[in-house]
């Protein structure tokens, strides 16, 4: 694949074509780069989300070059080739859904991390507190700013 930011502008039908050619290259690419992420993190394959990273972000500035670039020379790509922008603008839109079930799916992931982390947490504090009694005759809950720090390491 090409550099995008290295080409040209397109200033025939020529070069809407290779660059519409270019950019469904690269979609199909991040698409599938994308569904793999969004299997691995179903999945709880979260070391595996993570060997993707590099990849998206390159494919994304990749795709992000590309589109600004078809976006620049639109009307020559709408004179030209207007079957292929409609065509385009659906993939495009398809896309949007896919990138949306993937941003749901790692939310998810997350929000489903962060109720562990919080669970353990409470946990730890709850069995370091001392078990009384308050005036009531009731068990006195542990203070959540004297619990001891729990420390987490971030990287996977």
């Amino acid at each position: 694949m090409s550099n995008p930011q290295a080409q040209a502008a397109i200033t025939n039908a020529g070069d809407a074509e290779r660059a519409i050619a270019n950019l469904n290259k690269i979609m199909d690419r991040l698409v599938e780069t994308v569904e793999q992420e969004t299997a691995r993190a179903r999945a709880g394959k979260l070391r595996g989300v993570t060997e993707l990273d590099a990849a998206k972000l390159e494919l994304a500035r990749h795709y992000s070059a590309e589109t600004e670039r078809v976006r620049a020379a639109k009307n020559i790509v709408a004179q030209s080739l207007p079957d292929a922008l409609e065509r385009l603008r659906a993939r495009h839109d398809a896309f949007q859904k896919v990138l949306q079930t993937n941003l749901t799916v790692l939310a998810t992931a997350h929000a489903v991390a962060e109720g562990i982390i919080r669970g353990v947490s409470s946990e730890l504090a709850r069995k370091h507190a001392p078990s009384t009694y308050g005036a009531t005759g009731r068990a006195n809950l542990p203070n959540s700013k004297a619990s001891q720090p729990m420390s987490v390491c971030r990287s996977l």
